[in-house]
């Protein structure tokens, strides 16, 4: 199986290198058939504190390597993830992107998961596939975000620092980004790999 992780400009690195890291372990020391691309809008990508990396598939460009036809980009991956970042840093001009939204709501039509990180439940919310759904996000700095989230038509819970509605993961900010990607794993897989791994990096 295979999971697109998206790296908006201003991305969180942490949320980021989370998911990377726990799926990466998952195949090299618990034995899961599973990998992972990373993709943006540019090959080289900035990060919310200026760390670049340079992804695998270059969102909407032709040429190799090109994520251009996103029914064809569902189709290759059992999952979608995407992190949460900056708005000082240029995030959500990638993140309500309409051709984010799209591949967005090619994922959700097939049902496939969608986690997201902190603020990477805004895209969801931009994208329309949180209307009427129990969803949260960062809850700090007066609620903002959260009220942003609500005037996209998402049920907002609150109090929750991660909600599960049907195919789709939200989290309320960094700090959850380990237990997303665990949950995302063992959606993906079962609970007993998902425990395996967490254990093999000697999470409590």
């Amino acid at each position: 199986m295979k999971v697109l992780i998206l790296a908006f400009n201003g991305f969180e690195l942490l949320e980021f290198s989370a998911v990377a890291d726990v799926l990466g372990w998952a195949k090299q020391e618990s034995g899961l058939d599973i990998e992972f691309d990373t993709a943006g809008f540019s090959r080289e990508v900035q990060s919310a504190f200026g760390v670049p990396i340079r992804v695998d598939r270059t969102l909407w460009r032709r040429g190799a390597g090109v994520c251009a036809d996103v029914s064809v980009c569902a189709e290759d991956y059992d999952a979608l993830v995407i992190p949460g970042g900056f708005e000082e840093y240029g995030y959500y001009e990638e993140a309500y992107k309409h051709e984010t939204a799209v591949l967005i709501r090619a994922f959700h039509e097939k049902g496939k998961p969608i986690a997201t990180i902190c603020v990477g439940a805004l895209a969801l919310g931009k994208s329309g596939v949180l209307n009427g759904k129990r969803a949260t996000t960062y809850s700090l700095s007066g609620g903002h975000r959260q009220k942003q989230l609500e005037a996209f038509g998402a049920k907002l819970m609150r109090d929750d620092r991660i909600v599960v509605e049907e195919n789709l993961i939200t989290s309320c900010g960094p700090g959850t980004a380990t237990d997303v990607a665990f949950l995302l794993l063992e959606m993906l897989t079962d609970k007993v790999s998902s425990r395996r791994t967490k254990d093999s990096m000697r999470f409590e």
